[in-house]
C-alpha cells in the first residue's frame, strides 16, 4: 500500500463477535469506524492476518470475569493503516504503513511504569487491550493508536509475523526475566505450543540451553527440530517429572523456568526442580479455578528462589523480537486458515491440537 493512496473505508465490514459468553463467535457485518470519527492519536487499520491465542478463549469464556458483550475478539493483527485521526501530532507511522497490533492496545507512555519499561503495568495499558476491553482484530477493520502499533519491517511475511506480536513478545519478555545467562539452562513448560515453540528459538538466540516440557510425539519432534537440547514428556514422566528435569539439567536443576501453560501444576513442579537462586517466571494465565501455588515457604527461602510474574513485553522488547526474526533466527511454525474457520481454530487450540500457532486470513 502507498501512503499517497486515498483509501475508501466501507460503512460496514466482517468481524467475529463475542455475543454470548462461552459460545461460538458470530461472524457478521459491523459498523466500521470512519476516518472522520477517529480522535487525535487514533488510526484505522485494515487487517490482513490475525493470530489465534489462548487469551482469546479466556475472553470468550469470561474466565477473568471482565468480558463485555458484544465484543470483537482477537489481538494479534497485521495490516495497513488506512486513516489517522485529524490533528494527530508526532506520529511515527503514516497512512499506508504495515503495522501490527498487540494485546496492549495503548499505554500512556508517561507514568512511572511506562518510564521503567513496564507498559503492561500502566493503568491505561492494563485497561486498554485489543479483543478484551476494546474491539479487537478478528475484523476487516479495527481502531488502533499510532503510539502503540508496531511497524513491521520489510521482507517479513505478515501471516508468520502475527503470532510474534503476542506469543513471541510475551515469551521473550519472560525469558529475559529469568535473568539466565548464556550457557545456562532454562525450562519452557508448554514448549510445543504457540508461546513455547517461539521461546525455544528465542532462548537459543539469547545463548540459553533449553529444556522443553510438553507431551506427544509431534510436539517432541517440533521442539527438538527447533533446537531444544533436552525433552521431558510430562505424561510419561508422571510423578517423576521433578527428577527428570533435574537430570536433564545436569543434576542441580535449571537456572530458570518459564511456565507457559494455563494450570497450576507445572508452576508448583517448577519450584521443586529449580536450582538454588533459580527463577520461576509465571506467564501462562490460568483461569480462576485452575489452582494456586502451594509450596512450603521454608523451601522458597532456603533455596533463595525468585518468583516473577510476566504478562507481556514492551515496545523495545517487540523491536528486539522482530530483529531476531529479520536475522532469520526465529521462525513461527503456523498454519493459515480462512477467517470463517475462527471457531474451529479456537476449538482446536483449546483441545491442545495445535502445533505452534493458527493464523486467520482476514482480508478477502
Amino acid at each position: 500500500m502507498s501512503a499517497t493512496t486515498t483509501y475508501t473505508v466501507p460503512a460496514t465490514a466482517r468481524a467475529a463477535v463475542i455475543t454470548t459468553i462461552k459460545e461460538d463467535l458470530q461472524i457478521k457485518d459491523v459498523d466500521v469506524v470512519q476516518p472522520s470519527d477517529l480522535l487525535p492519536g487514533e488510526c484505522l487499520v485494515k487487517i490482513d492476518y490475525a493470530g489465534c491465542c489462548h487469551s482469546d478463549i479466556h475472553v470468550r469464556d469470561n474466565d477473568w470475569g471482565t468480558t463485555r458483550t458484544p465484543l470483537i475478539a482477537g489481538h494479534e493483527g497485521v495490516g495497513y493503516i488506512v486513516a489517522i485521526g485529524a490533528n494527530t501530532v508526532g506520529s511515527l507511522v503514516k497512512v499506508g504503513d504495515r503495522v501490527g497490533t498487540k494485546w496492549i492496545a495503548n499505554a500512556c507512555l508517561k507514568c512511572e511504569m511506562c518510564r521503567l519499561g513496564w507498559e503492561s503495568c500502566c493503568d491505561i495499558g492494563r485497561t486498554t487491550s485489543h479483543g478484551h476491553t476494546v474491539d479487537g482484530v478478528f475484523a476487516e477493520y479495527t481502531r488502533c493508536w499510532v503510539d502503540y502499533v508496531t511497524p513491521i519491517p520489510e521482507g517479513l511475511d505478515s501471516a508468520a509475523v502475527a503470532p510474534l506480536l503476542c506469543a513471541g513478545l510475551t515469551i521473550y519478555r519472560a525469558l529475559k526475566q529469568t535473568n539466565a545467562k548464556p550457557g545456562q539452562w532454562v525450562v519452557i513448560s508448554g514448549a510445543g505450543g504457540g508461546l513455547g515453540h517461539l521461546g525455544i528459538q528465542l532462548g537459543l538466540a539469547m545463548g540459553l540451553r533449553v529444556i522443553a516440557i510438553d507431551t506427544g510425539t509431534e510436539k517432541k519432534e517440533l521442539c527438538m527440530k527447533l533446537g531444544a537440547e533436552k525433552w521431558v514428556d510430562f505424561i510419561e514422566a508422571g510423578d517423576n517429572i521433578v527428577d527428570k528435569v533435574k537430570e536433564a539439567a545436569g543434576g542441580p536443576g535449571p537456572h530458570g523456568a518459564v511456565i507457559a501453560v494455563g494450570n497450576a501444576t507445572p508452576f508448583n513442579q517448577a519450584l521443586m526442580y529449580l536450582r538454588a537462586t533459580g527463577t520461576l517466571v509465571a506467564v501462562g494465565l490460568p483461569g480462576p479455578s485452575s489452582g494456586s501455588l502451594n509450596i512450603p515457604l521454608p523451601l522458597i527461602i532456603s533455596k533463595c528462589i525468585n518468583i516473577v510474574g510476566s504478562i507481556t513485553g514492551n515496545r523495545q522488547d517487540m523491536a528486539e523480537v522482530l530483529d531476531f526474526v529479520a536475522q532469520g533466527k526465529v521462525h513461527c511454525h503456523h498454519e493459515v486458515r480462512d477467517f470463517g474457520e475462527v471457531n474451529n481454530a479456537l476449538r482446536d487450540l483449546a483441545q491442545g491440537k495445535i502445533k505452534g500457532r493458527v493464523v486467520l486470513k482476514i482480508a478477502s
